[in-house]
């Protein structure tokens, strides 16, 4: 934690050129945990998430004309020693010229100017309070769970001889020619531990010095987990207030009441 906090004060203070361009706007995190805090703007207590994004550093730029054919960045997160990886993966961050992470996360983009390996990005220079989000991670594995918890089945009844078989699924198939039971069908089974996206989470505070940010509502997965935060895909981008209409007054303080349009004569 420690070397973590001196690598991202050393970050901050890198030259600019060493900065990612404010025109990407995708970082790693690890999701910390929740807490509460009131809201910016509505001033109300809202639950949010804390992830923390820093160290994150470009490790390879993509592009559709290269060898790769499609456009792509590379990002890592998270210190590790040189000596836990293999020969090929330390020459990787050697040719980037940035120091060994324990991850790497690949993110599709569509515009690549001014990116280049070694880059640092930084949560305080893409993102601001307001700005809408979708969080990307794995959910919480529930291993294996039966129809009532995975897929929400209301049960069989519990009395009138039912015994044990209040949480069981019911008929499987009502097609007697085919004698199988067909692809698709909701069953028990694993429950959890998939790639989740939660879209339009709010920014609600980002803090430089300690490379955090502060999302509104919960994020998927537990604590620990990596989570991608890129710019939501929905058109609004960012929160707007509502616009409240003015009122007029005249000289002694009266509401103005606007004037109403005239009714058409009937015909």
């Amino acid at each position: 934690m420690a070397e973590e906090t001196a690598q991202a004060a050393s970050a901050a203070a890198q030259p600019a050129s060493a900065q990612a361009p404010e025109t990407f706007r995708a970082i790693l995190g690890e999701k910390v945990g929740m807490t509460q805090m009131f809201h910016p703007k509505t001033k109300a207590l809202c639950g949010v998430t804390i992830v923390k994004t820093s160290p994150c550093r470009v490790l390879r730029v993509k592009t559709a004309g290269g060898p790769d054919g499609y456009a792509a960045v590379q990002l890592s997160y998270g210190a590790c020693d040189a000596s836990d990886l293999a020969k090929p993966q330390r020459a990787i961050f050697e040719k980037a010229g940035i120091p060994p992470a324990r991850i790497i996360r690949e993110v599709r983009v569509t515009k690549i100017d001014g990116l280049g390996a070694g880059q640092i990005v930084a949560a305080e220079r893409i993102f601001k309070t307001g700005d809408y989000v979708d969080v990307s991670g794995r959910s919480k594995g529930k291993g294996f769970a039966g129809v009532m918890k995975r897929h929400g089945f209301r049960g069989l009844p519990a009395s009138h001889g039912a015994s044990d078989k209040q949480r069981s699924p019911g008929s499987l198939t009502a097609r007697r020619s085919l004698g199988r039971v067909l692809p698709g069908q909701r069953m028990a089974g694993h429950m959890g531990a998939v790639a989740v996206t939660s879209p339009k989470i709010e920014v609600i505070k980002v803090e430089p010095e300690q490379g955090l940010i502060y999302l509104d509502g919960p994020v998927p997965g537990p604590a620990g987990n990596l989570v991608v935060i890129r710019e939501t895909v929905k058109s609004r981008k960012f929160r707007r207030e509502p616009q409240k209409p003015a009122v007029r007054k005249d000289k002694m303080g009266n509401i103005i009441q606007p004037a109403k349009k005239p009714t058409p004569p009937k015909k």
